[in-house]
């Protein structure tokens, strides 16, 4: 067994198999025993007594590896103890690669997955250098380095309190998937951080990992020390794409792949309602499950490096026609002209309305998934409102912080909108408890959200119960307030497309994503009759890129993005001081 220091995150590895054990232990400190205590283990008792001791001793674990089967318990079932002990540690079953496609071992590790005893699996290492267990390892490594606000790129946010600017700022740090941690003024390491920023430093204080240091800056201020795109290099595009969702960061990698010249145009940051989801199981390609943060994250970087351009903090305040075609005004960079527009600005969730709570809204009270607040909930007691899949993924992750989180659902059962596999893993959480048939109709606090008026809406009865966390997903409407006449919605807001797309003027039939607006297409949850699924999501931005193809075709002259003969600069060489915003 190697031992470690207090210096050290520790990863800890269980197998009953001498060989297999030693193996493992091999690969692990061979690679990362520069940064990381591995302590290799023959028993799950003896494992268990020294998680113990480390959790006494309030050591880090940041991964803890079990073979399936041993003496006394299975290895998903240590994991689960392991939860207890160590709820930030990263969890994975190892199996061998013989028992790929084996499906008794693939419904175990499924039913393991799926009841929250593990996070993960990974394949046995097989002779060194297995880059393919590496590479499973350095994923659960970076998760659990995010999720602890250590990553080397973590941006530091110092405010007087959780809620205002500080708050505000911290959410579009998250919108834009860049990691970062909130330190209260009068903390001692809040205090530090002021008294290196002088006197001059104004409150909330942003610190970046190169130096850089703003007092109370703006959204436009934070993107540009962020190095993300503010301002777009051109003023003419072959398309504008409003919204950096799933939809439309897929509509700028194929955009941008095959030589568009492309615009995406976001006044948050990246990634949507998806960037709010602490992990997405069922995407294809991913057994081991990604974060909606990672996704985004990754989308944006592809995007980029093909060529795509970007235009944070930036609105779009209308968009038209004239005489030289299709026009967008964004609200820094003034007009950009484009050939076609899609829109991909998804939906934002519904307010709960009660006043008393959104007084709270950033002190306790938070709407969407809690990637960015999950860490200020540890030990205390958290409430979901919703009964849908992002309400089921906000709990599972908030229970790895919390010490109790409680679903409150007005339906009869979860089943009714939450699908299968998360209805499974909520059940079997220890720390989770579900209210059916009940409402939040008040609450409040001194500043900060400390207690919840539920209403059993069967019996008709209110009761006050204690709080700390509140997060609301009781459903969405579509950003579409801001749409001109001419793009045709429902009755609920939703943009109506294709066959649907209604007062259609040309003679030609509108393309299937097109609007009533000729040359400007919807994609993802902004337009109805989605699925409001990611996978559904990223397939129509790759169709409408597909369909501007159609679109373009009777024209005679090439999409701006390709170079002519009087212009040999593709769009998709980027100049060396544009540089991604989430690294």
């Amino acid at each position: 067994m190697t031992t470690t220091t207090m210096a050290n995150p520790v990863l800890v590895v269980i197998d009953e198999d001498r060989d297999l054990l030693a193996a493992t232990e091999q690969a692990l400190d061979d690679r990362y025993g520069r940064d990381y205590g591995v302590e290799a283990f023959r028993s799950a008792s003896a494992a268990l007594e020294r998680l113990e001791q480390l959790t006494e001793t309030q050591q880090q674990v940041a991964l803890v590896l079990s073979s399936q089967w041993l003496t006394g318990m299975t290895g998903d079932e240590l994991l689960k103890a392991v939860h207890r002990l160590h709820p930030h540690a990263k969890r994975a079953l190892v199996i061998a690669w013989q028992e790929l496609g084996d499906v008794p071992t693939g419904r175990a590790v499924s039913a393991a997955i799926a009841t929250g005893r593990t996070d993960h699996y990974v394949i046995r290492p097989f002779r060194p250098p297995d880059e393919s267990f590496h590479h499973a390892i350095t994923s659960f490594l970076l998760e659990w380095s995010e999720a602890m606000r250590i990553a080397p790129h973590t941006i530091h946010v110092i405010g007087a309190s959780w809620s205002g600017r500080a708050y505000e700022l911290r959410e579009a740090l998250g919108r834009c998937a860049l990691p970062h941690t909130f330190t209260l003024a009068d903390s001692s390491e809040g205090r530090a951080a002021l008294d290196a920023a002088g006197d001059s430093a104004q409150l909330p204080l942003v610190c970046f990992p190169d130096g850089t240091t703003l007092s109370n800056p703006t959204n436009i201020e934070l993107a540009g020390a962020s190095r993300a795109a503010v301002t777009p290099k051109y003023s003419e595009f072959d398309v504008v794409i409003v919204g950096a969702g799933p939809a439309g960061l897929s509509a700028a990698v194929y955009g941008a792949s095959e030589g568009f010249r492309t615009l995406v145009v976001d006044q948050g940051g990246i990634g949507g309602q998806a960037a709010s989801s602490s992990l997405i199981r069922n995407y294809l390609g991913f057994p081991r499950g990604l974060s909606g943060g990672r996704l985004a994250q990754q989308a944006y970087e592809q995007a980029w490096i093909l060529g795509a351009q970007f235009a944070f903090m930036q609105q779009v305040t209308d968009f038209g026609r004239d005489d030289a075609g299709l026009f967008v005004n964004l609200t820094d960079s003034g007009m950009v002209r484009a050939r076609a527009v899609i829109l991909a600005t998804g939906v934002r969730y519904r307010r709960i309305g009660i006043p008393e709570l959104e007084a709270l809204n950033g002190a306790g009270v938070y709407y969407g998934g809690p990637a960015s607040e999950a860490a200020a909930m540890s030990g205390r007691d958290v409430y979901v409102v919703g009964g849908a899949n992002s309400a089921g993924q906000a709990a599972l992750h908030l229970a790895s912080y919390a010490w109790r989180v409680t679903v409150v659902v007005r339906a009869r059962s979860l089943d009714a909108g939450m699908s299968a596999y998360l209805v499974r893993q909520v059940q079997a959480a220890s720390n989770i408890d579900i209210r059916l048939e009940t409402e939040v109709v008040g609450g409040g606090g001194d500043g900060a959200l400390e207690h919840l008026v539920l209403r059993d809406s069967v019996r008709q009865i209110d009761e006050a119960v204690p709080a700390d966390g509140l997060f609301v997903m009781i459903g969405a409407q579509p950003s579409t307030n801001w749409l001109p006449a001419t793009v045709r919605r429902d009755e609920h807001g939703f943009v109506l497309t294709g066959a649907a797309a209604v007062e259609w003027t040309l003679e030609r039939p509108p393309y299937a994503l097109e609007t009533s607006a000729s040359g400007v297409f919807a994609v993802g949850d902004v337009r109805r009759g989605s699925a409001k699924r990611v996978a559904s999501a990223v397939g129509e931005g790759s169709i409408a890129i597909q369909l501007l193809h159609d679109l373009f075709s009777a024209d005679a002259t090439p999409p701006i993005g390709r170079p002519t003969a009087l212009d040999r600069t593709p769009a998709a060489i980027v100049t060396a001081d544009r540089a991604p915003a989430a690294r």
